[in-house]
Order: structure tokens, then sequence, then C-alpha cells
């Protein structure tokens, strides 16, 4: 079972990582595909991997339409892999928006603590039509959504940085320790075999 839920993942993974073709056809990528395309972005690598991760979280969270785009343009000045980047934008999709959303009111509200008693409330008294209070509600409500959006845009990154970069010193001690392992048995076969 934990065996086909983790192919499963890697043929998600596969398939929705973006390729370097498809960049370099988009329209919106073609005037800046020399330098989104370049091989140092795409690379694997111990730095570039947290990179993209850190700015994937934040583009998924801080950027409303766009954000593969948004993801790989953050790419370029920081050097970050970018379709690690433009994959993690993908925490934010159209099925769990609407999770992101009622979390980010609820932060934003509880950080800014907006609730009945804020100035605008003899305002909203005087000015007693249902479009002004409508609109005075979506007003609050927006800001405060965006507010929460954006801190957890910016905790999300700084918590992906740190697990993506962590997770890259555990795989790469995991491949090493996984390597000494197979040169002692062979070292050893090896001994063995000189006895005889």
């Amino acid at each position: 079972m934990r065996r086909k839920t983790g192919q499963r993942v890697k043929d998600w993974v596969d398939r929705s990582m973006p390729t370097q073709e498809a960049m370099r056809e988009s329209r919106m990528l073609r005037p800046f595909a020399d330098r989104i395309l370049r091989s140092e972005l795409w690379r694997f690598t111990q730095r570039s991997v947290p990179r993209g991760v850190a700015l994937g979280m934040l583009a998924g969270f801080l950027v409303p339409v766009g954000q593969i785009f948004a993801a790989a343009f953050l790419a370029l000045p920081v050097r970050a892999n970018v379709p690690i980047a433009a994959l993690v934008t993908f925490i934010t999709n159209p099925f769990t928006y609407p999770f992101w959303v009622v979390a980010a009111n609820r932060l934003g509200s509880l950080i800014l603590r907006v609730d009945a008693m804020t100035p605008t409330r003899a305002l909203n008294e005087g000015l007693a039509s249902p479009a002004w209070i409508w609109w005075s509600w979506f007003v609050r409500e927006a800001g405060v959504t965006a507010f929460g959006f954006a801190v957890i845009g910016v905790l999300s990154a700084a918590i992906g940085y740190l697990v993506a970069a962590f997770g890259w010193r555990w795989w790469v001690g995991r491949k090493w320790r996984a390597r000494m392992v197979e040169r002692r048995e062979r070292r050893r076969q090896s001994e063995e075999h000189l006895g005889h």
C-alpha cells in the first residue's frame, strides 16, 4: 500500500513538473525564456532546491493568478530550482483554496484582532444602507484575508526552506551511508574471494 501511494505521488509529480519545452512554448515566458531555461536553474542541488521550495510557497500564497510564472521569475535572481518552485505552487489549487481562504481569514483576524469594535462601526451605523454595509464588510474581510495570506506565505516559505534543506541533507546522507555499506560489503566479498 505504501509503495503504491509513493508511486502515485511520483507519477503525479512527473506529470505536473513543468518541462523546459512547456516553458519555452509559453507566451508569457517567451521574452524571458533564455534566462529561465538556463541549465543552472534546472539542476537539483543542495542550495537550489530549498530556495525553489521557499519561492514556490511564497508565490503560491501571495500571487492569486499565474503562480507558476511568478515562481519562475522569482527563481531568476536567487538561482532557485525552477521546476521545484513551479511544482510547489500547487499547494494552493482549486481544491485546497477554500481551506486556505478560511485559514488566512482566521489567522488575519487573530493577528489583527478585527472584530465588531472597529472604528468603522459608527460610520457603518450612520450609512446603514445594505450596499454600504456589505461593501464595508467585504473590504474589511478582504484586507484581513490578504494579511493572513501574507503571513501564511512568509511562514510557509521559511518552514519549507528549512524542511527542504534538512530533507536534502538527510537524503544525501542516507545515499552516502548506503554507498559506504555497499563498498564495505564488496571489500569483504573481495577479501573472502582472495582468501580462498
